[in-house]
């Protein structure tokens, strides 16, 4: 195997044994091999498109089946054998309608004409031959644009996918992740069209970003200033983790009257500011207060375990038996709750663990700073500012990880001047959420934006404030300190450098698909910066 998309990677070259995400040798060619066969189907659906053949079902499962790939979603290779045999499946029936609309499919690539394996153990041999991510061009350099693309895209199905759950799509969103999957596979494209592509995903994620957001507020209204508690109460309880508000919302109903407490983990943090979750009464809080509950082991929980979309590392043996996974998340040996979104299983283990018998009280944070809250008061912050109250504004956001440096970002909050206010989302924010910063005039020092899918919000909150200032967003007295995990980060990354947006700083470090010459490219064009030290970028930033 060799796989290299998340931070972690192994010796920050590559996992070639095994997932530092905890995957397998198995998964990771099934998943290159899914990934082949999807570009197989896309180069069909690109070609269908210029004679009017759309298939909305053909899009909806690209975006699952190439968000099924993004690291900490799917880890049970039963899982991607359908998949890859329905890719194959619905190329070859799609190819039928587009040639009968006179359409033409002129590529000679092999993923347009690949014939899966008759058995499980057949694909992963073809997974493990095809050799993916070291053939995808021979040029080192082309070969990164189309990894930072190829991993681009598997962060933008995963927001294209959750933002249609709720009932948003843009037919613009598939037309491009079609399109896109289909170039990746050709041979004869330049560096200048290559970091083309990069940057229109970043700005059709935008697009899709919005659809999240509003599916998000549309559904369960926009998130207000809430106070979470970080400890427990007595009683039966359910822990959820991952991204997903519809899963989260479906459990609270099935709940109601049920005597269960819901607590959230991780991502689901933010949940507790939208008007319609919050509601609840049973909604209680949040579990674990600390970093290292995030990407590492799960925390010793008294109830049922639930994991929507991808978010920590696989559990352990010990409490296996009290998780349950929903959407595209799956592992070997555990539960999975299907389409009918029937949670009785969670529901009835929960019933059947002990519970908290005691009472934790570790305090609150607040959440639902996300930019209708942010801009309510954006006349006391245009004011602060003027009158130098408010020195700077510090975003420091993105995902968190296991690896060593991320305590940065921790220090790097503590010694933020106490003039600054510090913007966060994504579960970048568990290495200093619950840090009192004190206020500014009123106004929180620490602002917690939301999930990894709110960076859309923090974005009009930075144009918003551009305008009112009448000057760029890089013109504006604020810093992007962000850190990196996953494929998300990466489309996120690619959206802010579609805007124009510079002088991003990023950690803990580079990503290991990015060659000199690409990091160079960033440079002299973004003015990318790696972190350095707490102390060294904060005297770089504000002198």
């Amino acid at each position: 195997m060799f796989c290299n998309q998340c931070e972690q990677t192994a010796k920050g070259t590559g996992c070639t044994v095994m997932g530092a995400c905890g995957k397998n040798e198995a998964v990771s060619g099934l998943e290159d091999l899914l990934t082949h066969a999807v570009q197989g189907l896309s180069i069909v659906a690109a070609a269908g498109r210029k004679v009017g053949v759309v298939d909305h079902a053909i899009d909806r499962f690209t975006c699952e089946a190439i968000f099924s790939c993004l690291t900490n979603v799917d880890f049970d290779p039963s899982r991607f054998e359908p998949l890859i045999r329905k890719a194959v499946e619905l190329r070859e029936s799609l190819k039928k309608q587009v040639l009968a609309a006179s359409g033409k499919i002129e590529s000679s690539a092999p993923a347009a004409t690949f014939t899966p394996a008759d058995s499980l153990v057949g694909l992963e041999a073809q997974g493990a031959a095809l050799n993916f991510i070291n053939t995808l061009d021979a040029n080192p350099d082309l070969q990164s644009l189309k990894q930072i693309t190829m991993y681009g895209l598997r962060g933008l199905a995963a927001y294209a996918d959750h933002a249609a759950i709720l009932g948003q799509e843009d037919e613009t969103v598939y037309a491009y992740i079609h399109e896109a999957m289909a170039e990746l596979t050709r041979k004869d494209l330049g560096l200048d069209q290559l970091v083309g592509l990069a940057l229109k995903c970043g700005q059709v994620n935008l697009r899709a970003m919005e659809l999240l957001d509003a599916g998000n507020t549309g559904t369960y209204g926009h998130p207000v200033p809430t106070p979470v508690p970080l400890g427990h109460i007595p009683g039966k309880c359910i822990l959820v983790t991952g991204h997903d508000l519809k899963d989260l919302d479906m459990l609270l109903e099935q709940t109601k009257g049920k005597g269960i407490n819901i607590y959230t983990h991780g991502e689901m943090l933010p949940c507790h500011g939208y008007p319609e979750l919050k509601k609840h009464s049973h909604f209680y809080g949040h579990f674990g207060t600390a970093w290292q509950n995030q990407q590492k082991e799960m925390p010793e929980f008294p109830g049922a375990i639930l994991f929507t979309t991808n978010c920590i590392q696989k559990p352990k043996d010990s409490y296996k038996d009290n998780v349950f996974t929903t959407g595209l998340v799956g592992w070997p040996d555990v539960a999975h709750i299907g389409a009918d979104k029937d949670f009785s299983p969670v529901i009835n283990r929960a019933l059947a663990l002990p519970g908290f018998t005691d009472t934790a009280d570790n305090g609150t944070v607040l959440v639902g700073f996300a930019r209708n809250t942010v801009l309510g008061v954006a006349d006391k912050v245009i004011a602060a500012v003027k009158s130098k109250a408010i020195r700077h504004f510090f975003l420091v956001g993105g995902c968190d990880g296991a690896k060593p440096g991320r305590n940065y970002y921790t220090e790097l909050v503590e010694q933020i001047p106490a003039d600054c206010m510090v913007l966060t989302l994504a579960c970048g924010k568990f290495r200093f959420f619950d840090k009192k910063l004190g206020d500014i005039g009123g106004i929180p020092r620490l602002l917690d934006v939301g999930q990894c899918n709110d960076a859309y919000s923090a974005i009009q909150i930075a144009v918003a404030l551009a305008g009112a200032f009448e000057c760029g967003v890089n013109d504006l007295p604020l810093s992007l300190v962000l850190s990196w995990y996953e494929q998300k980060a990466v489309v996120i990354l690619l959206t802010l450098l579609s805007l124009g947006i510079k002088d991003i700083r990023l950690g803990p470090t580079l990503p290991a698909f990015i060659t000199p010459n690409v990091l160079n490219v960033l440079v002299e064009n973004f003015a990318i910066k790696p972190v350095t030290t707490p102390a060294e970028d904060l005297k770089a930033i504000l002198g």
